[in-house]
């Protein structure tokens, strides 16, 4: 089952879209649909990132302690 939503896009982001549909043979649901599959997944790892980096109990590596610990 989908939900049907409903956006407004400035005219710059509209053409851009309708171009890529096009280009790609998809839909532009298509599009939308991966497009926020992508940006939610880059959203999920950066809120791991800051969490951990917010985290006192998880210590930081420095760039040399992360070499020395990879062997390189």
């Amino acid at each position: 089952m989908t939900t049907s939503i409903s956006v407004r896009l400035p005219p710059d982001l509209a053409d851009q879209l309708d171009r890529i549909a096009k280009e790609t043979e998809r839909s532009k649901s298509f599009v939308i649909q991966r497009a926020l599959e992508a940006y939610m997944e880059e959203f999920a790892d950066l809120q791991i990132a800051w969490d951990r980096h917010h985290d006192l109990s998880d210590p930081l590596e420095s760039p040399t302690e992360l070499r020395k610990s990879l062997g390189l």
